[in-house]
């Protein structure tokens, strides 16, 4: 165990970042266009800031492996899964490009997870924008890395994720029984969320809303009930206000397509625990349960919440056993791996 807590603890949202794949990319012309792109999105403040005072703090978190331990032991995280930074999906790309891409990040992820097997499980990316390709990603980082799922955007090149375009990948999903963890990066919102960083606070949480609304209205739960769906951010403003959608849901025909209401699905997603306050972790579990929270921080991004014992002890009403559940046990049952096992082992 690691820190001063006796409770394992184990971080389901976290980042590494793949200098490669920017060297890859870097000159393209679409790659060229993100900075105003971004200049545009958050607004010339939010980008110096991020450039000044995030990146230089940030950075060098994402790929040095030393201080990503430090950084755990200091939080008391006994084990991380490691995902692709969200920046690195390039989805406009073409076919050869995706696939070396793709191919760097998740053999970094298998790389970073082989060197401390007892602290590290992994996520991959796929190159969705071009759905066969992914499936075969999907099915090599799963069978041949040993990856537990992948990370995907909540919109895949103007596409919602319950187009019928992808609905082969969530049937090889279900089959390999691997976690999809859903994370945004960026918003659609337009330019009202250029100030105050509001791309990021506001924008992000409703894109992982949107997503997570598609999938629910649009059936893909009802057809791939094994789906796991892992949802950054809280789930995003959908657990909080999901009494709307189940009215939505009973008074409107054109909102009348999945099977359930859409409050009984959240039963089949499992929810980080950013949310950062007591009272909206204690909603969070309220309308959930404790059986779908997890832990994830976000690291090593500064919108990440890193004391993670002392917001889980502040919740009203969160007992001993559900705390078991949120630090350690849900991600066993999620990833299928037995983490109490591993940590005995050391």
């Amino acid at each position: 165990m690691h820190g001063k807590r006796k409770t394992l603890t184990v971080d389901l949202h976290c980042h590494a970042m793949f200098p490669e794949v920017e060297k890859l990319v870097a000159g393209l012309p679409q790659k060229a266009a993100e900075p105003e792109m971004m200049l545009r999105a958050m607004g010339s403040e939010s980008v110096q800031y991020n450039n000044t005072h995030m990146l230089p703090q940030v950075g060098p978190k994402l790929v040095n492996l030393e201080l990503r331990l430090r950084d755990m032991d200091a939080m008391g995280v006994d084990v991380q899964l490691v995902s692709p930074t969200s920046t690195q999906h390039y989805y406009w790309a073409e076919p050869d490009l995706s696939e070396e891409v793709v191919r760097i990040q998740n053999e970094g992820i298998a790389q970073l997870c082989a060197t401390h097997p007892d602290r590290f499980v992994g996520l991959g990316t796929l190159a969705l924008q071009h759905p066969d390709l992914a499936i075969a990603q999907l099915e090599h980082a799963v069978r041949k890395l040993g990856l537990r799922g992948v990370e995907i955007s909540t919109m895949i090149g103007g596409k919602e994720l319950a187009d019928p375009s992808l609905e082969r990948f969530w049937a090889k999903v279900e089959e390999l029984g691997c976690i999809v963890f859903i994370h945004p990066f960026g918003t659609t919102l337009g330019s009202r969320l250029d100030r105050f960083y509001l791309q990021n606070v506001i924008g992000q949480p409703i894109e992982t809303t949107i997503a997570l609304s598609h999938l629910i209205f649009g059936g893909v739960l009802d057809r791939y009930p094994g789906v796991k769906i892992l949802a950054a951010h809280g789930g995003g403003y959908l657990p909080s206000y999901i009494g709307r959608s189940n009215h939505a849901w009973q008074a409107r025909d054109d909102a009348h397509k999945s099977k359930k209401a859409p409050g009984e699905y959240l039963k089949q997603i499992w929810f980080d625990h950013l949310v950062y306050e007591p009272e909206a972790m204690r909603h969070l579990v309220a309308e959930a349960g404790a059986s779908q929270v997890v832990i994830g921080t976000d690291y090593p991004f500064d919108m990440g919440h890193y004391a993670i014992h002392d917001l889980l002890d502040a919740v009203p009403g969160l007992s001993e056993s559900d705390k078991e559940l949120i630090l350690h046990k849900n991600a066993e049952r999620l990833l299928g791996v037995a983490f109490s096992d591993m940590r005995t082992k050391r």
